[in-house]
């Protein structure tokens, strides 16, 4: 298997003991080296461990003759742009069946018109892994409710809508709920 995981540690820029130290439970740098460059065989623990402590999901770290990756020409800095010191990659996201998408049609809050939002379903169990982060939860008679998830007790979920002023909803017992992930937004 061919893995992206030095291009996507390098373009977040962390060492192999930095990778190290976050993986559950943590590891050796020598590991990590061992399996970036392929001496040692990538498992999908080891994927899913490594993802984890990436910040990015296991699908990013697998290359596929299907999906190319972005060369990475330049970095923006508080002190100008500059070329990158390394040559990098960058491994566009990939798309899941748990995957779902929002289109920004009038702008509110943080949000501009034109803005996909992409985001991730949640079972009801796994709720609590999206506090404080937006979400969309799904409504009857095909309405959806979108704001910061700020609370959650006896199956309620406390969101706060985008934008000045908004008031807290309250939704009861939602099969599921998307937390956002990604902001595309077009220039």
């Amino acid at each position: 298997m061919i893995t992206a995981i030095r291009e996507v540690r390098r373009a977040k820029r962390l060492t192999l003991a930095d990778v190290a130290a976050r993986c559950d439970p943590p590891t050796t740098a020598q590991t990590i080296g061992r399996l970036e460059t392929g001496t040692r065989t990538v498992s999908v623990a080891w994927l899913n461990r490594i993802a984890t402590a990436l910040g990015v999901t296991a699908s990013d770290l697998v290359r596929t003759s299907e999906r190319a990756d972005l060369r990475l020409v330049a970095v923006l800095a508080a002190d100008g742009v500059r070329a990158p010191p390394h040559e990098a990659s960058i491994a566009p996201p990939a798309v899941s069946p748990d995957h779902v998408a929002m289109h920004v049609e009038t702008g509110i809050g943080d949000y501009r018109a034109g803005d996909d939002i992409w985001c991730v379903r949640l079972a009801p169990e796994a709720f609590g892994l999206a506090l404080n982060r937006d979400v969309l939860a799904p409504r009857p008679a095909g309405r959806f409710l979108f704001g910061r998830l700020i609370g959650r007790d006896d199956g309620r979920l406390h969101i706060l809508p985008p934008g000045a002023g908004a008031r807290q909803q309250v939704i009861a017992d939602p099969g599921w709920i998307a937390v956002a992930t990604r902001l595309v937004r077009r220039l």
